[in-house]
């Protein structure tokens, strides 16, 4: 993991280019702790909720020591924040007291804020809670996630392929809904008398096209009559393009994000070395 090389006139200079290193697909020391620490709380929130179970197979002592360790977590996570905030007044959009602002209302930094501070609260104020409150702090501790969209360059390209795929999406999903009531209202029509309970209504229906146009096919629910089971068909042959357009289009999306991606570190090479020629 490469350090920062690269000289600063000062120390804040220095600590925001170890957290925003010029190269996104560059990890150093700091940012590799943070992922690794990011996987490590994902995987003690997982213990966690098995340990504390009153039928768990762990022993008593485990859980103490999956809170010891979120605790650490927690407070690096703090200072991390602590030195991103403070350095953050060397990017020009982000320096001074409206910069900062701009800084704050950011939805990665939102997230930033919410994988470490209410945690941070309990364990300085109110150590002893448990119950409810506590479980939906536990929850929290999933916007951990985001912290590695800003430290792995993979989830950067996961963004920008779904936001080029945007358009293209939202129509596919507009597609699905439809065909999803189409299909549900069917059902109703055909099978509302015979089998009420699962077909008795349009909202009842539904859950059969989920299941069906899905291809999950629980079998919870299923036509009785000829003509819907006819219709139940056909109406699960189309379901195969739910699923199979809106993955053509990621696909396609993805392949096109990383094509660009490539010529332009071709692009950014080659302009160096005939800089440096």
């Amino acid at each position: 993991m490469a350090l920062i090389k690269r000289k600063h006139s000062t120390l804040k200079a220095y600590i925001h280019d170890w957290l925003e290193p010029d190269d996104p697909n560059s990890v150093n020391f700091f940012s590799g702790t943070i992922i690794t620490l990011v996987l490590i709380s994902l995987a003690a929130l997982a213990l966690e909720t098995e340990a504390i179970r009153p039928d768990s197979h762990f022993t008593p002592g485990f859980e103490a020591f999956l809170r010891q360790i979120n605790a650490v977590i927690v407070m690096v996570f703090a200072i991390e924040f602590t030195l991103r905030f403070w350095s953050e007044g060397e990017n020009p959009r982000h320096a001074g007291f409206v910069g900062r602002l701009r800084f704050l209302t950011k939805f990665i930094t939102i997230a930033d804020i919410l994988a470490f501070l209410p945690e941070l609260i309990v364990l300085l104020f109110v150590p002893y809670l448990h119950g409810g409150w506590l479980a939906a702090l536990r929850a929290l501790r999933l916007f951990r996630l985001f912290k590695l969209a800003r430290y792995v360059s993979a989830f950067a390209i996961v963004g920008a392929a779904v936001r080029r795929a945007g358009a293209p999406l939202a129509a596919s999903l507009c597609v699905a809904g439809a065909q999803l009531y189409i299909s549900a209202m069917l059902l109703y029509f055909i099978e509302g008398e015979n089998n009420p309970q699962s077909f008795g209504s349009i909202t009842r229906s539904l859950w059969w096209a989920v299941v069906t146009l899905t291809t999950v096919g629980y079998g919870d629910v299923y036509p009785t009559t000829v003509l819907g089971r006819i219709v139940a068909g056909i109406v699960a042959l189309t379901g195969i393009g739910i699923v199979a357009l809106p993955t053509a289009i990621l696909a396609s999306s993805f392949a096109e994000e990383f094509r660009e991606r490539y010529e332009a570190r071709l692009k950014a090479i080659e302009e160096l070395k005939e800089q440096t020629e």
